[in-house]
């Protein structure tokens, strides 16, 4: 895949931020992650949602018009205008057990030093859980499969079990069908 306008999502602790970090850094372009636009900046992080228009033009302010960009992140229901803009799309799955440990492991690093919320984090980590379930009330993968069935972008479907180095070498190698316009 050549250098491009790439979106990268898949469940809260597939990968999707450190492979946009990683494919940003070898392509050298941007790397925006959707959180950053989702949530106001606040200590600690993650308490107030930015407007969804808001979210939009910043987006487009600070990157979207660009001709190359990493985007990482879901924006299911609200960045759609920003997904219609890239080339392709990446999609990571992993086992959820292993997405959880993940998830544990950072929310450890996350602490050190910083204020922190028990209950705020028990229920992030429900709603992390409930990402595999079809009936979950929340961003779950039957939602992401459908919403990718529909965007009519290419889209390249990863394991991310393998490593950062390797996911980054699959993406690159990859040759995106034309998609009919």
């Amino acid at each position: 895949m050549n250098v491009s306008r790439l979106h990268i999502l898949g469940a809260s602790g597939s990968g999707t931020t450190t492979l946009g970090h990683a494919l940003a850094a070898r392509w050298a372009v941007p790397h925006a992650d959707a959180d950053d636009y989702f949530w106001m900046p606040t200590t600690p992080p993650f308490l107030q949602k930015r407007d969804e228009m808001q979210r939009v033009a910043l987006m487009r302010e600070i990157f979207v018009s660009r001709p190359a960009w990493v985007l990482s992140g879901s924006m299911l229901g609200w960045g759609e205008s920003v997904v219609a803009e890239c080339d392709a799309i990446v999609f990571l799955t992993l086992d959820p057990t292993e997405r959880l440990r993940r998830l544990e492991a950072r929310e450890v690093i996350r602490r050190r030093g910083q204020p922190h919320d028990d209950e705020a984090w028990r229920v992030f980590r429900t709603w992390a859980e409930g990402y595999d379930e079809p009936t979950f009330d929340g961003r779950n993968r039957f939602e992401h499969d459908t919403w990718l069935a529909a965007t009519g972008k290419p889209v390249l479907h990863l394991d991310s079990r393998s490593t950062v180095a390797e996911l980054a070498d699959a993406v690159c190698s990859w040759d995106p069908p034309a998609v009919p316009s």
